[in-house]
């Protein structure tokens, strides 16, 4: 069974509280402080961007990974929901 993409992102925040310097990097760049962030879980553009964080680092996509036992494929699905279908044009 598929893990619904707002999982998948919740389950991104979860392993970067493990990860104080990724959690730290992740909040400067998207702009969200730590007394912000329990609300913010409940916007899209946020869970987005976590798995947009992820996608953008592939050596931080892989640790994830392999930290918490989901397929690559898993995370690149959850993008694909969250933040639609890449544009290369």
């Amino acid at each position: 069974m598929q893990k619904p993409a707002e999982d998948v992102a919740i389950s991104i925040l979860g392993w970067l509280a493990s990860e104080p310097e990724l959690l730290g990097r992740f909040m400067a760049l998207s702009g969200v402080d730590a007394s912000s962030m329990r609300n913010a879980v409940n916007d899209p553009g946020f869970l987005a961007g976590l798995v947009d964080f992820l996608m953008n680092h592939e050596p931080t996509l892989v640790a994830f990974c392999e930290a918490t036992d989901t397929p690559p494929e898993t995370v690149v699905r959850a993008h694909h929901t969250l933040s639609g279908p890449a544009d290369y044009e």
